[in-house]
């Protein structure tokens, strides 16, 4: 997640990154290795992740984070060449991904992803049209691997 600019809204989107980042950090060791994205849920979905992807070797990390409190909700899924079972993109910038397991995630990457209001009731965007560019590059090469 890298820093852009747009106007302000009641949270600013470096701000949002920031707390996104410190989502996924705190849970993966060598969380430097990943570019972040934030998925939203689909219409058939309500989970939200900070998604970390790294090109070499290819892999994908789900961390399921309360769009309320921006707090992690459970540990993070790795998909990668090992436990991968399917990718598909369901519709122009909505995704599944399934695991070996059963596990399945649908989700969207905008480049103004809206996330519910604060609980103080500001709004919340997060402007990532760079790294939706970058993470959509990713997910061509991804598509593949399944």
């Amino acid at each position: 997640m890298t820093a852009e600019t747009g106007s302000e809204d009641a949270y600013s989107s470096d701000e949002l990154k920031s707390s996104l980042r410190r989502v996924f950090d705190s849970q993966m060791p060598n969380y430097g290795d990943y570019n972040l994205v934030c998925a939203t849920p689909l219409p058939d979905s309500s989970a939200y992740f900070v998604l970390g992807y790294r090109w070499s070797p290819p892999e994908l990390v789900f961390a399921p984070f309360a769009a309320d409190t921006l707090e992690s909700l459970e540990a993070p899924t790795a998909v990668n060449t090992t436990n991968l079972s399917h990718t598909d993109e369901v519709s122009p910038g909505s995704y599944e991904v399934g695991t070996s397991t059963g596990r399945v995630f649908r989700f969207g990457v905008e480049a103004e992803a809206q996330l519910p209001a604060a609980p103080d009731g500001g709004s919340r965007t997060l402007r990532q049209h760079g790294d939706r560019t970058d993470f959509h590059s990713f997910l061509d090469v991804f598509l593949e691997l399944a």
